[in-house]
C-alpha cells in the first residue's frame, strides 16, 4: 500500500481509469459483435444506424488515449468494408 499521500492519489487515479477503459472496452467489444451479426443477418438499416454509435464511440476512445487512432481508425475500416460488401451482394 502506498504511504506518500501523492502515492494513494495516483493509486485511486490509477484504478479510477482503469475501470473507466475496462467499461469502454467491454461497450466497444458489445456493439461490434452486435454490428457484426446485424450484417450477417443482412439488417443493412439497422446496420447502418448502429455504425453511427460505434464511430462516434471509437472515435471519443481513440480521443481519450485508449485505443491509439490507427486501431480505432483500423476497426471501422473493417467494419465498412463488410457493411459495404454486404450491400452489394
Amino acid at each position: 500500500m502506498p504511504i506518500k499521500l501523492n502515492a494513494k492519489k495516483a493509486l485511486k487515479q490509477s484504478l479510477k481509469r482503469k475501470e473507466k477503459n475496462l467499461a469502454a472496452k467491454i461497450e466497444i467489444k458489445k456493439l461490434m459483435k452486435d454490428a457484426r451479426k446485424l450484417i450477417d443477418a443482412k439488417e443493412i438499416q439497422k446496420a447502418e444506424e448502429m455504425m453511427k454509435g460505434i464511430v462516434q464511440k471509437l472515435d471519443k476512445i481513440a480521443k481519450s488515449g485508449y485505443f491509439k487512432k490507427n486501431k480505432s481508425a483500423r476497426l471501422k475500416s473493417r467494419l465498412m468494408t463488410k457493411l459495404n460488401a454486404t450491400k452489394k451482394s
